[in-house]
């Protein structure tokens, strides 16, 4: 996956960057109070009902779905899909404790923040992907889904986001017109932002390649004016 070792800890950062813009999104959507992503009903509604920290329960079901999808795929999962599952998890917590992250008294302000929440989530997709890490617990079990059934990649996601949708309505979890915003144009916002942050990704990483190819040219020639 890592095609050159001196790109380890740039693909690291830029990973860690992803995971920390993508649970930004995911609190903002949460202080807009107009409705957030599927999951993020079901984990809120398991916070309702049984305490813990919304952060908490995203950790605790990605766990679940990731032996759910070792079991389906008959294959341990990548090393990244557990630093995605553990990472967003306690970035949401502690981005919750912001004391300035509240929700806007104005129909317009939480309109706003919903919409940078969407943003920030698509985005911050696209940027942890971009770093060639592995896919999140989610993604992982939609894959090997998709290859034990043979059915599309979108009805495989469109199933399991119906059923956490559920799950996550019936625990009482915030099911509101931002929900349904959210499920449609989530997919066409991630199909533009991901690509955008390959391209960026990629050019990030070449121009520090080039920087160190000219930087051990350097070395090499003051060496050699040295002997």
């Amino acid at each position: 996956m890592l095609k050159k070792k001196g790109q380890v800890f740039p693909r690291i950062l830029v990973y860690l960057v992803g995971l920390l813009v993508m649970a930004l999104g995911i609190v903002l959507l949460l202080k807009s109070d107009l409705g957030v992503a599927p999951w993020d009903v079901l984990h809120v509604g398991l916070y309702y009902q049984f305490g813990l920290t919304i952060g908490t329960w995203s950790v605790l079901a990605g766990f679940f779905i990731l032996t759910l999808s070792a079991l389906i795929a008959k294959e341990f999962p990548q090393i990244g899909a557990f630093v995605n599952m553990l990472l967003v998890g306690t970035f949401i917590d502690l981005y919750l404790l912001l004391p300035f992250l509240v929700t806007p008294e104005s129909l317009i302000g939480r309109a706003i923040l919903f919409s940078v929440g969407i943003l920030l989530l698509s985005y911050g997709m696209g940027i942890y992907i971009s770093a060639q890490f592995g896919a999140g617990p989610r993604d992982s079990l939609m894959i090997a889904l998709a290859e034990r059934t043979g059915w599309k990649i979108r009805t495989v996601r469109s199933i399991i986001e119906i059923v956490a949708l559920f799950i996550g309505w019936r625990l009482g979890g915030p099911v509101f017109w931002g929900t349904i915003v959210y499920s449609i144009t989530i997919g066409q916002i991630s199909g533009f932002a991901l690509p955008q942050c390959q391209r960026v990704t990629d050019f990030y990483l070449a121009k520090l390649e080039q920087k160190q190819k000219s930087k051990h040219i350097g070395d090499k020639t003051n060496r050699s004016a040295v002997l």
